[in-house]
Parts: structure tokens; sequence; C-alpha cells
């Protein structure tokens, strides 16, 4: 089995965790985070929906991970405001279109910046 299968595998209950998690939050919750003014941060920009911007950050790095055609552990996700904001170092440009098609696919975003995804260099 390869390796990264076998992470994917080891990763599936937490990311389940995760999801479920993002998706129970309680009203009286999301006062106190709004309270505290801790919001999830891409691009430099405060999000107005901190509960919506973390659902959507772990739902795309699932299917990132999920997907055999991207490396997901090695793309960083961060959500604002529904801008999903791509980060890291992939294979070829063909990983970071499937990303970018995979981020696309998932309700609540708004764009997909992939300004900080690049190709890896070539090796000598």
């Amino acid at each position: 089995m390869n390796t990264h299968r076998v992470q994917k595998l080891l990763l599936a209950p937490a990311i389940t965790a995760a999801l479920l998690f993002a998706g129970s939050v309680s009203a009286q919750e999301r006062a106190d985070h709004d309270d505290h003014k801790d919001h999830t941060v891409a691009a430099n920009t405060e999000s107005d929906q901190p509960v919506s911007d973390t659902w959507i950050t772990t739902k795309v790095k699932a299917d990132l991970l999920a997907s055999s055609h991207v490396s997901g552990l090695d793309i960083g996700v961060e959500t604002a405001n529904g801008t999903v904001s791509l980060s890291g170092e992939v294979d070829n440009q063909a990983q970071i279109d499937r990303a970018t098609e995979i981020a696309r696919g998932i309700k609540g975003v708004t764009s997909v910046d992939t300004s900080q995804l690049q190709v890896k260099p070539a090796a000598r």
C-alpha cells in the first residue's frame, strides 16, 4: 500500500470529526467567537463568516486528501469570506488545476486564489 494512501486512510476519521464539528457549532459559540474577533484569515482579510469559512477550509482539505490526482498533504488551505487561498508546492500544473477545480466545487466558495500554489522546481 502506498504511503499517501495509508496517510489518507489514517486521516479520514480526523477529517470526518472536523467536518462534523464545523457543522455543529452553536449560536452561542459563534457569538462568543465573534466577541473575541478570532476570525479565519486568508489573503490578509478578516472573515465576516468564520464558521462557514472553517467548514469550507475543512471540506476543501478533505477533498484534496481524498483525490488521487493531487497531493493534499502538500497544499495549504485558508478561507476568508468564501475566498479559498491555496498554497504550497505540487508536482505539476495539472495538480494546481485539479486543486482549483476541487475547491471551486465546494458549496460556499466564491473564488479560489492560487497565487501561492507553485510547481516544484525540477530535480537536477
